[in-house]
């Protein structure tokens, strides 16, 4: 192999594993120690991970990054995909909605929180609307409310994912047999059964695909729920992500911080890894 190959292979490695492995590591040996940013570490074995276990916060963040995966995947899944199929067909101006739904993906999630937040103010064009059709009590202040904040971060979430979603089963809705559909429908198959039972299966991979962004994108968010609620009110809002971010930088327990961000990794990592080895069997 000629030695510029070796070049353009071996920099982008040296990057990854001083900027991504390296870190990954420390925090690791980091999660079994006391340390606040100065001085040397002081070694606790496994307290930080016991001290999960009495952590009413993180019982709570626990519970809302599961309701936050479920909801956030599922929504998102149906959604995007529903979208994929109906602007699947070529017909005038499917590009514009195409470029509307997917443009919410090119603001960043801060941007996305901060412009829900305006929407989600007691004044704001969401309780606007809902006193304009009637809906007086069903009004309230959105962020403030400890029942629905994580909800209503949740549903900034979906808007702005959708767009992806559909993206990516657009793709794979491309690369489908049209003639396996055709061959459905002459043998009077409804629309319904046509795609259960030709179209969707054809789109495993993408599947799979979807399944390991949803994932590792629900159990990685932080910037829109700092940006909208901070994890509050009372932590009601709280997930993993953002707490582990507040004992790190809040209030500079690194060492409990690296612990949360190590159960984080492992939610992720055995999630995907179950659904790889499932669709594998299947396969």
């Amino acid at each position: 192999m000629p030695p510029l190959v070796w070049l353009f292979l071996l920099v982008p490695l040296g990057i990854e594993l001083a900027w991504v492995f390296w870190p990954a590591l420390n925090s690791f040996s980091l999660s079994f120690s006391r340390w606040n940013g100065v001085g040397a570490a002081e070694p606790v074995g496994l307290d930080n991970y016991q001290r999960m276990f009495d952590d009413p916060i993180v019982r709570t963040a626990v519970q809302n990054t599961v309701i936050w995966t479920i909801g956030f995947g599922g929504a998102s899944v149906l959604i995007g995909l529903s979208l994929a199929v109906a602007l699947n067909r070529p017909r005038r101006g499917v590009g514009i909605y195409r470029s509307a739904i997917y443009l919410p993906m090119v603001f960043s999630l801060a941007v996305t929180g901060l412009f829900w937040r305006v929407l989600y103010q007691p004044d704001g064009s969401i309780n606007t609307a809902l006193e304009g059709i009637g809906l007086d009590g069903v009004a309230r202040q959105w962020l403030a409310d400890p029942d629905t904040a994580l909800y209503a971060v949740l549903v900034a979430a979906v808007w702005r994912q959708v767009g992806y979603i559909m993206v990516l089963y657009l793709a794979g809705l491309k690369g489908c047999d049209p003639t396996l559909e055709e061959a459905a429908a002459v043998d009077g198959a409804s629309a319904w059964q046509r795609f259960r039972h030709v179209v969707f299966p054809q789109l495993r991979s993408v599947n799979t695909v979807i399944f390991a962004v949803t994932v590792i994108d629900s159990l990685r968010t932080f910037d829109i729920v700092w940006a909208m609620t901070r994890g509050g009110p009372y932590n009601s809002s709280q997930l993993l992500s953002t707490y582990m971010f507040e004992q790190g930088f809040t209030s500079l327990n690194l060492g409990y911080s690296s612990a949360l961000a190590v159960v984080i990794f492992l939610l992720a990592i055995g999630f995907i890894i179950t659904y790889l080895v499932r669709a594998t069997r299947e396969d």
